[in-house]
């Protein structure tokens, strides 16, 4: 196959065409020429839109594909389908499945299965056996069958003893093991974050310190173990400071950040929108000022989607019943853009594809000839997001009805495609 993507704005340090408008040929998944202007003639398929832009491909590093056990809600197709839309070129797949990725055998079921995808679905292993936080799982054996990063996903890791030894563990491949900071001694029984909207509801409360303890510990083990600790949906002010600090001290750490906790507060709990029931909660107004100038001055390192399907049984009930979690691959970067905008180019690049590839050893080609075409897209004009712009088993889109300010185009995975409408 060959593909042509026509007068499109390149985004990469890495490429001499930085900065620059061009035209891409792509023949058989590899990049054979970048010109100002290239003849369309021979070209399979042409990409062009208004305002186009191309950069390295997005990893998305957090997402639960439901695959095995509750397909239901999610299979590695569907969601694979969705990332692409989203503009991924690969996506990390939690191991909150049944069972759970917690051995090689299953490591290798999501790496053979996926394949055939059009976005690159890569396993992340599971801490412990069966995310139960007791016993620590066959994380070399699930390491040398593809699991980029240990995590027990939506479960976060408490006691200090496994975490130690698996923080002292990864080491030995120079691994990187990922938390949600939520101690949840303290916010076990909480539904939203605890504080005047909650209290005016009539809802029990998350407190922030509960996030805060969690990350505060964590990083003492980091520290004590000289070993790579990752936060992923950091939600407040304090949470930022922590990390902020613990970098300059040199701790190895890196954080990330969802789209809805850049865009919603809790103050938006008021209409009771079960799919703003997320874990870490929606915070303060004053939290998301921090996290956006957290994202600025790049203490925070990436975005997380934290795709978390939910079926419409466990969303259309009373707030207390309904399940954790948002829909959100399609509209991720998207998302991130409106809620910042004076993000530039460059910096979204960083977010969504330098960075993710730094932090976890993914090779990311350059734009460059002679170099795999792994690509994504997008247009810098406004989008109303639809109920069928979503390509997720499950619908549960804060974002759906908003309008974001730019448009995924699509994503070149090789010599995969995909291209939205």
């Amino acid at each position: 196959m060959t593909v042509l993507i026509k007068n499109a704005t390149i985004t990469d340090k890495a490429s001499a065409f930085h900065n620059r408008k061009a035209d891409i040929l792509i023949e058989n998944g590899i990049i054979k020429n970048i010109a100002e202007e290239i003849e369309s003639t021979g070209a399979t398929k042409i990409i062009e839109g208004k305002e186009l832009n191309v950069a390295p491909g997005f990893t998305d590093i957090f997402a639960h594909f439901n695959d095995p056990g509750t397909e239901y809600k999610e299979t590695l197709e569907t969601g694979a389908q969705a990332a692409a839309t989203g503009g991924y070129v690969r996506s990390f797949a939690i191991p909150n499945t049944n069972p759970v990725i917690h051995n090689k055998s299953q490591v290798e079921y999501i790496v053979q299965k996926a394949k055939s995808l059009v976005t690159d679905i890569i396993p992340i292993g599971a801490i412990t056996k069966n995310a139960e936080g007791k016993d620590l799982a066959e994380m070399y054996d699930m390491q040398q069958s593809g699991a980029v990063a240990f995590s027990d996903g939506t479960h976060t890791l408490q006691n200090s003893q496994v975490l130690l030894k698996a923080l002292q563990y990864v080491k030995v491949f120079d691994g990187v093991i990922i938390q949600i900071p939520d101690d949840t001694n303290i916010t076990k029984t909480g539904l939203i974050n605890e504080g005047i909207v909650s209290t005016q509801l009539g809802l029990p409360g998350k407190p922030a310190i509960g996030e805060q303890i969690q990350i505060a510990r964590d990083l003492e083990l980091a520290r004590y173990t000289d070993s790579h600790i990752h936060f992923t949906s950091v939600s407040t002010a304090a949470s930022v400071a922590l990390i902020r600090n613990a970098k300059a001290a040199g701790i190895k750490v890196s954080c990330s950040v969802t789209p809805y906790h850049l865009t919603f507060t809790d103050d938006d709990l008021r209409t009771y929108d079960t799919n703003l029931k997320v874990n870490t909660p929606l915070r303060t107004a004053e939290d998301v000022a921090a996290l956006k100038a957290a994202i600025m001055d790049g203490t925070i390192d990436c975005i997380a989607s934290h795709h978390l399907p939910q079926d419409y049984d466990n969303k259309i009930c009373e707030f207390e019943y309904a399940k954790y979690g948002m829909e959100g691959l399609e509209t991720t970067v998207a998302a991130v853009k409106t809620a910042i905008p004076e993000l530039s180019n460059e910096q979204l690049v960083q977010l969504f594809a330098v960075n993710p590839a730094t932090i976890f050893k993914i090779e990311l080609p350059a734009i460059a000839v002679g170099s795999k075409a792994d690509l994504s897209l997008w247009q810098a004009t406004g989008w109303e997001v639809k109920n069928s712009d979503i390509r997720s088993a499950c619908k549960n889109n804060s974002f759906i009805g908003r309008t974001l300010n730019i448009k995924i185009k699509g994503i070149v995975n090789g010599n995969k495609i995909h291209i939205n409408d």
